[in-house]
């Protein structure tokens, strides 16, 4: 097999990796990928998608395999394909080709793993078959990867430490995934006009991605009713003054995300009182980026979201009172429901499934005020993290109209004015922001977030 230039670059990166690991803990480990998931029939299975613990040293998204990690060497196990597998999927490369490509220093079948298992830490892969593989090869009970101990919950702490910071090869991968989403958010908002209903639109970004032999980060959201949040439903017709939301994010071939949204108007002109509310949600989501930088604790840009969407909707007439009474008393949140935003990399919520292990610095707890109980990231930001910044404006039947809001905040939300803005159902703006030793680097920062611009966007082929 003739190794390129850039499979020796992802063969030091990785190499890089696990001495940097290795540093860090003095215990050897195992990491597993995965299998594929069955959907109504065993050869009829969801689409794989390996683990990224283990794409992160192991680089390739092999399926059924796993890596031994000691003193900063890797060795991979791996079956070869039986012959007989040709028919279905091709000929495919052997171990020691994908050994050989990822810098592997010694390739075994699965079934040699066992013997090389004592002892070792790991972390609990999500697909149920693989648990009990590793619990099995391991001879012992395996904790949510949210609530490791022992060496596993070392085996955490480093890798939350390693993954923190992007590294050359890993950043090589976010800009690609960063340039893909602009692309299709673009051609989203160009098929606008003429799509019919919201899977129109979703048609549209998606083939960009998948043209670009990418996979989606996670299920778009492409929705007029931007109010909920996680929206997987795309039926609803396209109908001239509402709004579109559409958070859309490409994963490349290795597993790398972005994670994008903008919020535009179906007839190409946004109302006033659309626009309104829009420029209000850009100016926190500009003024939050200006702060990025190095040092900076994601919570205070956060609380400085809050601070500028209180001032927005109390000069809209929205919300009466101090902009900080209104966000000491978590006013806001009644429209500004999450956090500002979360880690990006190898998960478009990078390391979630360690929950706040990876988001929160050691030793701080997630609050429980309505207004940050949601926060996602609690760190201070160093070079090398890609985080979101989304704000966003949500009219929520179910908080807006819930009794205990409408007792606590009666005498600070102006309920009458309120209903002067029902065609804005929700706004979210989200960008991907690089922590830089200077500063900031928006990769997604091509696709414009200026009202006027996103107008033109949405009728330049009409």
């Amino acid at each position: 097999m003739k190794i390129t230039k850039s499979d020796k670059f992802l063969a030091n990166s990785l190499h890089e990796r696990r001495q940097k690991l290795a540093s860090l803990i003095d215990f050897h480990t195992i990491l597993w990928s995965g299998c594929s998931i069955p959907r109504n029939y065993p050869a009829l299975t969801y689409p794989f998608r390996a683990s990224s613990h283990f794409l992160y040293f192991a680089g390739l998204p092999l399926e059924n395999a796993a890596i031994r990690l000691e003193s900063g060497k890797l060795e991979l196990f791996l079956d070869d394909a039986p012959a007989s597998s040709t028919l279905w999927h091709g000929e495919m490369p052997k171990r020691a080709e994908i050994a050989e490509l990822i810098g592997a220093d010694a390739a075994f079948p699965m079934a040699e793993l066992k013997a090389r298992s004592t002892n070792a830490a790991t972390i609990a892969v999500q697909d149920s078959l693989t648990q009990l593989q590793q619990s099995q090869i391991l001879d012992r009970p395996l904790a949510p990867p949210k609530s490791p101990t022992g060496i596993d919950l070392k085996l955490t702490q480093a890798i939350v430490s390693l993954r923190l910071s992007h590294d050359a090869a890993s950043l090589a991968e976010l800009r690609q995934a960063a340039s893909v989403t602009v692309e299709a958010h673009k051609a989203g908002m160009a098929a606008t006009r003429n799509a019919q209903i919201e899977a129109g639109v979703r048609a549209a970004m998606e083939s960009v991605i998948i043209s670009k032999n990418m996979t989606y980060a996670y299920p778009s959201i492409v929705t007029v009713h931007g109010e909920v949040l996680h929206s997987e439903h795309y039926h609803n017709p396209l109908q001239t003054g509402d709004l579109l939301l559409a958070d859309v994010g490409a994963e490349t071939s290795t597993g790398w995300a972005a994670d994008v949204t903008r919020t535009w108007p179906i007839s190409g002109k946004f109302s006033p009182t659309q626009r309104a509310i829009y420029d209000v949600v850009l100016a926190a989501h500009d003024a939050c980026i200006d702060k990025i930088s190095p040092g900076m604790e994601y919570q205070d840009i956060h609380l400085l979201a809050a601070r500028i969407m209180a001032e927005g909707l109390v000069d809209l007439g929205i919300l009466r009172g101090k902009v900080e009474d209104l966000v000491e008393m978590d006013a806001h949140a009644l429209f500004f429901v999450h956090g500002i935003g979360h880690l990006i990399g190898l998960d478009v919520h990078d390391m979630e499934d360690f929950g706040d292990l990876a988001g929160y610095e050691e030793g701080r707890t997630r609050s429980s005020r309505f207004g940050l109980e949601f926060l996602r990231l609690n760190r201070v930001l160093r070079p090398g993290m890609l985080v979101s910044i989304e704000p966003g404006f949500y009219q929520v039947p179910a908080i807006l109209n819930n009794s205990k809001n409408r007792a606590k905040y009666k005498d600070f939300v102006k309920w009458e004015e309120l209903e002067k803005f029902a065609d804005v159902r929700g706004i979210r703006i989200e960008d991907d922001i690089l922590v830089s030793e200077e500063g900031r680097e928006v990769l997604t920062g091509k696709l414009p977030t200026k009202a006027p611009e996103i107008e033109e966007l949405v009728t330049v082929n009409t």
